[in-house]
């Protein structure tokens, strides 16, 4: 038997973000890259190109994501990969409702998309396939390891309880104690103000480039400095939400060091305009 899992706009906002985003960034470095810069420009290309292939097999993983059962156990198809949990190799097996606070140990996630190893503030840590697991997801503990999905039947549960033979535990995130489930980075004010402030600071500096150079004439170097604030956007949201897992400043310390930076690379664009 077949299950979906919970549907969601994940592979349409995957599509969107990949193809503006390493759009940009692969047609910036051509763009602002001569011959005389070949190897700068190779140095660039190839991480550029290298995440390109990830985040392609990473959203044919979306679009392929789905569970099956049978009489030996439970399929979760992801990609090219499948993962086989036999009926017996089923410790324990627990719905998650409510908000879960999950930190990424090695996973990627964009909205309606969870893939990778995530920690579970309260609960453990887990390999993630699924699609809005924020909202509740069912997390199982086998012999091969700790898995959390996201089937769109809720019968699949109650399948996997009668199978594998265990009681259905129940875990409200929403009324754990807070000491347990461990502050949110969601509800985290100061962070939320330093992520939105990275981002208006990019955003700022897209407007700029569109506003004083709407043709094709933007200088070079402009355009690299733009598509290294891409660049550092993604690496400082990514790697502060890993270490906000650990230490709460640290996590403030790389955003305030994104927000910096960028902000720098703003203020030598705009010295184009005061050098002409």
């Amino acid at each position: 038997m077949k299950y979906s899992p919970i549907k969601s706009n994940g592979v349409l906002v995957g599509l969107l973000l990949g193809a503006a985003i390493f759009g940009f960034v692969i047609w910036g470095i051509s763009y602002s890259l001569g011959p005389d810069d070949r190897a700068l420009k190779m140095a660039l290309n190839i991480p550029a190109y290298a995440f390109l292939f990830v985040f392609i097999y990473l959203l044919y993983g979306a679009l392929t994501l789905g569970y099956e059962t049978d009489e030996k156990g439970l399929t979760i198809n992801w990609g090219v990969r499948t993962i086989k949990i036999k009926w017996e190799q089923i410790t324990e097996i627990i719905e998650v409702k409510g908000s879960s606070n999950l930190y990424s140990i090695l996973g990627v996630s964009w909205p309606g998309y969870m893939i990778g190893l995530y920690s579970a503030k309260g609960i453990g840590t887990a390999r993630m396939y699924a699609t809005k697991p924020q909202d509740g997801f069912i997390y199982l503990k086998t012999e091969s390891g700790f898995f959390g999905i996201t089937p769109e039947n809720p019968e699949l549960k109650k399948i996997l309880a009668e199978k594998a033979q265990k009681n259905l535990e129940i875990i409200d995130m929403d009324r754990m104690d807070p000491d347990l489930k461990g502050k949110s980075m969601q509800e985290d004010r100061f962070y939320s103000i330093l992520y939105k402030l990275n981002l208006v600071l990019l955003v700022l500096f897209g407007v700029y480039l569109l506003a004083f150079y709407p043709g094709s004439g933007a200088p070079r170097f402009t355009v690299l400095l733009l598509v290294l604030a891409v660049a550092l956007f993604f690496f400082s949201i990514g790697n502060a939400s890993r270490l906000y897992n650990f230490s709460e400043q640290g996590g403030y310390i790389l955003m305030l060091v994104g927000l910096a930076v960028t902000g720098i690379f703003l203020i030598l664009a705009l010295s184009e305009i005061s050098l002409k």
